[in-house]
């Protein structure tokens, strides 16, 4: 069996209390990280931009606003601005929402944080997690792809918003779809139906032309992707069939598994409002799981 990859190391609480001891720091830092070439105009990307002699982290920039000058801060432009938070809670919330596996919840970043309010929680940790969608890159090699599907059992729903059974179309659950590449990344995107157009589509737009395999489970959505052209082959999961050499689907499913514990045991129940940007989240955190900086990755993208 082989053995299990070590843990890459992320930051700890006491690392990050020495690199932010102060706003200063956070600051400084998110000025690098945002703009490792040199600092240009948020607006018009201007790069002579001039310091603000008097104001730390503030430039002015005079090709978009001529005579008079568009002036702007280190935080202009990100989901930093225009709140009543300092820069260090954010930065706080942001490694204590990447440290945990299966996530952490609003309420409990309430708790760890101290603020006055659940809905100051919630509103930073959405606008955390929709800066952590990132670019999709097309994948290749032996490609897995699967759905899942999110909510409570139709019997624990009150009237008419259950459905019948466990999952699937009718059950009152939300699909989400899913293509991972073997030792690589995942894409995940919440659908409205699992069917054989949306599933094809969705594999179209994230699996590039050199995949060497496509392997599925039965569901009936990936029956015509060989007469497409497409490498695929697949696994009856319904008659005890899970690995047929190189055909098989654990690896989505261990993503499944972590984003379930999470929903399941940190989070509680999810709306479908918000569905996507918990599904991002997941989706960074696992891509970035070798990625020993990923908080400074996260910031970059804030």
């Amino acid at each position: 069996m082989p053995r299990r990859p070590k843990a890459v190391p992320q930051m700890t609480v006491a690392q990050f209390e020495t690199m932010f001891p102060d706003e200063t720091a956070c600051r400084t830092y998110l000025q690098v990280r945002r703009w490792p070439n040199g600092v240009h105009c948020p607006r018009c990307g201007n790069d002579k931009v001039f310091a603000v002699s008097s104001m730390p982290f503030k430039w002015q920039c005079y090709k978009c606003a001529p005579g008079s000058g568009y002036r702007f801060s280190v935080i202009a432009g990100t989901i930093f601005e225009n709140t009543n938070k300092p820069l260090r809670d954010w930065f706080r919330v942001t490694h204590l929402m990447l440290a945990g596996k299966k996530g952490t919840s609003a309420l409990q970043i309430q708790r760890l944080m101290g603020f006055g309010s659940y809905e100051t929680a919630h509103s930073m940790c959405h606008k955390i997690r929709a800066a952590l969608i990132e670019p999709e890159a097309k994948l290749g090699g032996i490609v897995e792809v699967d759905e899942t599907w999110v909510g409570g059992k139709a019997y624990n729903k009150h009237g008419k918003r259950g459905g019948k059974g466990t999952g699937g179309a009718g059950s009152g659950k939300l699909p989400v779809i899913g293509a991972i590449e073997r030792n690589g990344n995942v894409v995940a995107r919440v659908l409205r139906g699992v069917t054989r157009q949306t599933a094809t589509r969705f594999i179209n737009e994230v699996i590039s032309d050199r995949v060497s395999l496509i392997a599925t489970d039965e569901h009936r959505a990936y029956h015509r992707l060989a007469e497409a052209g497409l490498p695929h082959r697949s696994v009856n999961h319904n008659a005890g069939q899970y690995v047929v050499g190189a055909v098989h689907t654990q690896t989505i499913e261990g993503f499944w598994s972590i984003f379930k514990r999470g929903i399941v045991g940190s989070f509680h129940k999810v709306s479908a409002k918000y569905l996507p940007l918990y599904v991002a989240e997941f989706q960074f955190r696992y891509n970035n799981r070798n990625n020993p900086d990923i908080f400074g990755t996260a910031v970059a993208g804030c």
